[in-house]
């Protein structure tokens, strides 16, 4: 028989030892075990089925499958880590960024032996502003959990993705982000969280407009009209962030905002409302006008040639150039 949060109800009378299982996912160390049952009492409660052992140092008290809760607790309990990264955002209410992993950050120099499904993380940076040591389980601070993250993620879009879907989803605000990177040094990807930072929280600093069109300078791109102002298809007033007039490409520059259903819903609606008008709308994460420029230039010349655009330098059609032939050593020609 498995225990599931859902099934669970709170203990009746005073007995502590029940609150602390309770409290704990019904997961204990062996140390908190041993504070309220003798060394006889724990071994009979394991061999006898009623409880496991998982690892050498905690016990669960109850058999059978451990819910993504109690591994939460296992793993901060063996390794008298924190939560962090994505397991402490997910802990604290993020959506939508699930891992089968349990991140755990601990001071650097400690030697531990962790549960399987448990990835340790090491840090010689851990301020008391960034611990929330009497949450349940302890971890981060959500912009701390945020932060590292950002740092683990797997490449720059999903760093940029988590950033502003925590300020999407209320985990932070304002300048929690900024404050908690303040206290940091040497960390991977810094100017990316920063900048994802800014354009989630609209402040004044997030111009991605501008620095898009500073990007169209610099690939020699035709300058596009910035913040147009349109009608959609119910006769709302709709302002584009870039249109090449000439040309009816449209080009939206998405910030945090974007993360929320209504305003994809809406995104949506603009989309399909250039399309049928017969025009082309690209869209960039504002990240990517900063980080990708190249990438994001390429796109949009592809765009603005396929509407007819000719660069004055009489460059070659965007794409990728014919393979070579290995036979011959040179490019096939055509036909």
């Amino acid at each position: 028989m498995s225990w599931n949060t859902a099934e669970r109800e709170p203990p009746r009378g005073d007995d502590p030892f029940e609150h602390l299982l309770f409290r704990q996912h019904r997961v204990v160390s062996r140390r908190q075990a041993l504070g309220h049952l003798s060394e006889s009492a724990l071994r009979h409660r394991v061999s006898s089925g009623r409880w496991q052992r998982p690892h050498r140092s905690v016990y669960v008290a109850v058999p059978g499958e451990l819910g993504v809760a109690q591994r939460r607790w296992l793993a901060v309990l063996a390794t008298d880590g924190l939560l962090a990264g994505l397991s402490a955002l997910e802990a604290s209410g993020l959506r939508h960024y699930f891992r089968h992993e349990t991140y755990i950050l601990v001071r650097s120099g400690r030697k531990l032996v962790a549960p399987p499904g448990t990835v340790v993380r090491r840090t010689v940076q851990l301020p008391a502003a960034d611990t929330l040591g009497n949450a349940a389980p302890p971890r981060t601070s959500a912009a701390r959990s945020l932060i590292d993250a950002a740092q683990w993620a797997v490449d720059d879009a999903e760093a940029a993705a988590v950033i502003s879907a925590g300020f999407q989803q209320r985990l932070v605000a304002g300048d929690d982000v900024h404050a908690a990177l303040d206290r940091m040094r040497g960390l991977r990807r810094e100017r990316l969280i920063r900048a994802a930072a800014d354009d989630a929280r609209g402040g004044s600093e997030s111009l991605p407009e501008v620095d898009f069109v500073r990007l169209c300078r610099r690939h020699g791109l035709p300058e596009p009209s910035r913040q147009v102002v349109r009608l959609d298809s119910l006769g709302r007033k709709r302002y584009r962030d870039a249109l090449f007039d000439d040309f009816g490409v449209h080009v939206e520059i998405d910030g945090g905002q974007h993360m929320e259903a209504r305003a994809w819903v809406a995104d949506m609606r603009q989309h399909n409302d250039v399309a049928i008008a017969g025009g082309r709308l690209l869209r960039f994460a504002a990240w990517q006008v900063r980080h990708r420029p190249a990438e994001v230039a390429a796109q949009v010349r592809a765009a603005l040639w396929s509407a007819g655009w000719r660069p004055p330098d009489g460059a070659r059609a965007p794409g990728p150039r014919p393979a070579a032939d290995p036979a011959r050593g040179r490019r096939p020609l055509p036909g």
